[in-house]
């Protein structure tokens, strides 16, 4: 963690092994020592957990990397989409995740899920000559596409990037910044009188009047305070990994707690992006017909092998989805 509290205990690491060095004595090794030991503790323990968090993150991530079935050299091969390039032809079809922004070539229409980008719960239907854009799930349909942008130049990308150029500083950090610029003026105030009196007024020797800086501007500032933070973020942190989440950086569990309100997208973040049938909302008309048999007809009703949202729907409201073939006959 890097804030004024650090850069005051490195100036007092200095000022004990380059100005305590008089009067016959040698420079204060002692303070040096534990100075520097703390503020290493403290470094080693944010790199680590910092370290170790990143390598989960970078190991999800290329766990979870989109593939491609791309035209390379007159033949199809699936690659990473990590390498995909403008002018590619890559193959889309039903469950495929699209890996760039693309615009869809000769084919049926498809049926795309861009609930990730704009939050719609249902479908959009996109036609050749339409742009799909990267993230989008394919619901229904296959067809060719050619890439027009990757990475940080595709929709979502540059929607990332504008959040990752806001500003990262956060409560926390500014929490510590303010206790830390308020220790270096109290210390600063505090060495100037003293450096005043001890010397113009009390005429001191060099080396005791440095002893007793010392005294002040370590005693002045509270020196633990940042490692202790970091063995109880670290322990924070290593609890969440327990639990599946992964911290990738420790300053934001503190963020996380202190925080009074939270902006997020719905539809498949607070919500599952599953469409449901409420079964309470049927109403009937005829005694001989139930709700439960108005669902089944509805669910024979349904095209399955579309993945249509609303047919898959109704087809989920049915204990058993086998009931939909049965007493079905051929013709």
């Amino acid at each position: 963690m890097w804030n004024p509290l650090s850069w005051v205990m490195e100036a007092a690491a200095i000022m004990a092994i380059a100005l305590a060095n008089g009067g016959g004595k040698p420079p204060d090794w002692q303070d040096f020592v534990g100075i520097i030991t703390l503020l290493v503790i403290n470094s080693t323990i944010s790199f680590i957990e910092e370290n170790n968090a990143g390598n989960a993150a970078a190991a999800l991530m290329a766990r979870l990397a989109p593939k491609a079935k791309v035209l390379r050299d007159g033949r199809w091969t699936e690659e990473d989409a990590a390498i995909l390039v403008p002018g590619d032809i890559t193959s889309i079809k039903l469950g495929d995740i699209i890996p760039a922004d693309a615009r869809l070539l000769e084919g049926d229409p498809l049926k795309i899920d861009q609930s990730a980008l704009t939050g719609e719960s249902l479908p959009v239907t996109k036609g050749p000559g339409d742009g799909v854009y990267s993230g989008s799930t394919v619901k229904q349909g296959e067809i060719e596409a050619i890439v027009i942008a990757t990475g940080v130049h595709t929709f979502f990308g540059k929607a990332a990037h504008l959040v990752d150029s806001t500003n990262q500083v956060g409560h926390f950090q500014k929490v510590l910044t303010a206790i830390g610029n308020f220790c270096i003026c109290s210390i600063a105030v505090g060495m100037f009188v003293e450096i005043v009196v001890m010397y113009p007024i009390q005429h001191r020797a060099y080396r005791p009047g440095i002893d007793n800086l010392l005294v002040l501007l370590i005693g002045g500032i509270p020196i633990a305070m940042p490692t202790v933070l970091s063995v109880t973020m670290a322990i924070g942190s290593h609890r969440l990994s327990q639990q599946g989440a992964i911290t990738k950086r420790m300053t934001a569990i503190e963020e996380m707690a202190g925080m009074d309100v939270l902006c997020s997208d719905k539809t498949g973040t607070l919500t599952l992006n599953k469409l449901t049938v409420d079964k309470n909302l049927i109403e009937v008309f005829e005694r001989e017909i139930t709700q439960d048999l108005v669902i089944l007809m509805a669910a024979r009703a349904s095209r399955t092998e579309n993945q249509d949202a609303i047919d898959t729907a109704i087809v989920g409201m049915l204990a058993d989805p086998k009931e939909v073939y049965c007493c079905v006959k051929g013709f």
